[in-house]
């Protein structure tokens, strides 16, 4: 069987995407640990990756520069509200997913590996340019030109298996291929619950209200909110 490997933060997204990939792939997961304040993400992600059966690599890099506010010491969070079309929020990581895929890329190649999955998708999302078919497309361009592979004429494939589908269409098909969404982790901070408030969480929210199905941590999100009024 053809080998993967799947970018994995431990969100919906990554999680359905490597649920895709394993239907012909053998997968391996990598996560990273770069100074994210929903630290948990990492943990998500070993038990999503041992709920698929597959390996996992977690790494941890610094991005001493900060620029996020997703990042520790980054500054607050912003919350209440989904990011204009066309703005690019403070929770925006500089190149995050440049810096992910080169370092899958570089996994795979070493590993004999044919692809690198990624969960990203350009519908319903925060307007970040590198989760953008364009982004995606330039950088296979990369892979073709600059790596020992692509020069023999076999590129590390990378596959976006979520990038045209909405919020909602993702979480239904990740429900058909039984996706433990009970494990993935969305919201950008590392609270016991979701704080049910930040961009992510809002998206989540209405992507499983829009696909019919309860979220299994909604009543969580809930809770906490009740918890500070």
């Amino acid at each position: 069987m053809k080998e993967a490997i799947v970018l994995l933060s431990g969100g919906m997204d990554s999680a359905v995407a490597l649920y895709m990939a394993g239907k012909d792939h053998r997968c391996h997961a990598l996560t990273f640990d770069y100074g994210q304040k929903a630290s948990r993400e990492t943990e998500c992600a070993r038990q999503i990756s041992s709920e698929a059966g597959c390996g996992l690599t977690s790494m941890r890099i610094e991005l001493p520069w900060k620029g996020s506010a997703v990042l520790r010491g980054g500054g607050d969070i912003p919350s209440g509200g989904i990011s204009a079309e066309g703005v690019i929020p403070a929770t925006y990581v500089p190149a995050r997913n440049m810096i992910f895929l080169s370092y899958a890329v570089s996994f795979a190649e070493a590993r004999g590996a044919e692809a690198v999955f990624i969960g990203a998708h350009q519908l319903d999302f925060s307007n970040y340019p590198d989760c953008r078919g364009v982004f995606f497309e330039s950088f296979r361009e990369t892979v073709r030109t600059g790596t020992k592979k692509g020069s023999e004429g076999r590129p590390v494939r990378i596959e976006t298996p979520v990038l045209d589908k909405t919020k909602k269409e993702i979480v239904e098909a990740g429900s058909a291929l039984g996706v433990p969404f009970e494990l993935t982790w969305s919201c950008y901070s590392s609270m016991e619950r979701p704080c049910g408030e930040c961009e992510s969480c809002l998206l989540r929210s209405r992507a499983f209200a829009e696909a019919g199905i309860e979220d299994p941590l909604s009543a969580g999100s809930r809770e906490a909110r009740a918890g500070r009024m």
